[in-house]
């Protein structure tokens, strides 16, 4: 809204040092301000009105140390991180960009499906909470809204670089803007996919129903993504870090993919209006850190699946919005691996019982944070590894881009 009226201001009024509010760098910082300010001032507020509605948390008796002191900390923190989120992206992007509007609509959605599982939880005292079933559906439905947004939005294009002849040299130039379903491939040289050629077979056809595998495809990162950061919310500060480290990632990809001067450099296509969404991530970061104040060990507010589910929509959205999903499995490695690591042992142990009568288990509990609990590991030791490793798997993504 700012962005607005600045904008009316200096063209009306001439008002000294309005146009700097134009600039997505200045915009960034003050999301960031603004969501670290947000987070701080009204956390506790927050903290302290689920404390006196008794809204703590229900711990399973897991056999782990540290786990009985953690039973009735508050949870629904997750509130905090979505309204230092979204206040300053309100107030400093251009709240009508199309990227923007998505990324507004997919924490609501995935903030509520983790709301409402909480609730239940909390009030219905029903441990399983919303059943699995549901919070699929949901994810699900966020990830066919995602997709057909951005495949038939006609706000949503890219510019490919293309040969163009300058009196008697061939130089590389950006053409014209234009709806594709090309994403980047990592370490690769001409470092670009095309969604179509997975419907080729289809042959004449495959052009106009090439939607369907697009889409299919944003449907299952979304449900992947928001799931690994649910598993990963298992230890104090770990997947509030680990996001954090993540969203400065994709700040930095949306800057240079948005930024024609950037784009040319690297060599990467430029995806018009996207530089916008930096001001997102800025905010998104802010809320993280912010949030990790009163998260930190020993954690004062828990976010429950009210924060973590939003927190892996939000950058599974992100990501596919710039076109840089493909590099997910590298920057998400920490989700990653939480998620394998369940998946692992549930496999291993089904398995073992089939075969030999008796189920045997990979580790010694999943996800893995919990493995290394039982082996010994201080709590705060295995969150500070994790978010050392989140940043190895950060500059990593980042290096991507000349790296081919």
């Amino acid at each position: 809204m700012l962005h607005y009226l600045f904008q009316y201001l200096e063209s009306a009024y001439d008002l000294p040092g309005a146009g700097v509010v134009q600039y997505i760098s200045f915009r960034a910082a003050f999301a960031v301000i603004t969501s670290l300010i947000v987070s701080l001032l009204f956390g506790g507020k927050i903290i302290s009105f689920i404390q006196n509605k008794q809204i703590g948390e229900e711990i399973r008796e897991l056999g782990l140390e540290g786990e009985k002191q953690k039973k009735g900390t508050p949870t629904m923190g997750g509130l905090i991180i979505i309204a230092a989120i979204l206040i300053p992206t309100i107030l400093f992007a251009d709240i009508f960009n199309i990227y923007i509007i998505l990324m507004i609509i997919s924490t609501l959605w995935l903030g509520l499906i983790g709301f409402i599982d909480d609730y239940i939880k909390v009030f219905k005292k029903d441990k399983e909470g919303l059943a699995g079933r549901f919070k699929i559906i949901g994810q699900v439905g966020l990830g066919l809204l995602v997709g057909l947004t951005l495949y038939f939005h006609e706000g949503i294009t890219i510019k490919e670089k293309m040969d163009v002849r300058a009196n008697t040299e061939l130089v590389q130039s950006f053409g014209q803007e234009v709806k594709s379903t090309k994403t980047t491939i990592p370490f690769v040289k001409n470092n670009e996919f095309n969604y179509e050629s997975l419907v080729g077979w289809i042959g004449d056809y495959s052009s106009s129903l090439s939607w369907i595998g697009f889409v299919l495809i944003v449907i299952f990162i979304v449900t992947a993504v928001s799931n690994g950061a649910n598993m990963t919310d298992g230890l104090d500060g770990l997947a509030t870090g680990t996001s954090a480290i993540i969203g400065v990632t994709l700040g930095i990809l949306a800057y240079v993919s948005g930024n024609l001067f950037f784009a040319d450099y690297l060599n990467i296509m430029y995806i018009p209006g996207s530089a916008e969404l930096v001001i997102f991530m800025s905010a998104f970061v802010g809320a993280c850190v912010g949030f990790l104040w009163y998260n930190s060990f020993p954690a004062q507010v828990f976010m429950g699946d009210t924060g973590s589910l939003a927190l892996g929509g939000i950058i599974a959205v992100f990501a596919i919005s710039i076109r840089k999903e493909l590099l997910i499995p590298i920057l998400c490695g920490v989700f990653l691996i939480e998620n394998v690591s369940v998946i692992l042992q549930v496999g291993y142990f089904k398995y073992t019982k089939r075969k030999f009568g008796e189920g045997k288990r990979l580790f010694r509990m999943a996800p893995l944070h919990h493995h290394f609990q039982k082996m010994g590991m201080h709590e705060s030791k295995i969150v500070t590894r994790f978010w050392i490793v989140g940043i190895m798997l950060a500059v990593l993504t980042i290096v991507t881009l000349k790296l081919r």
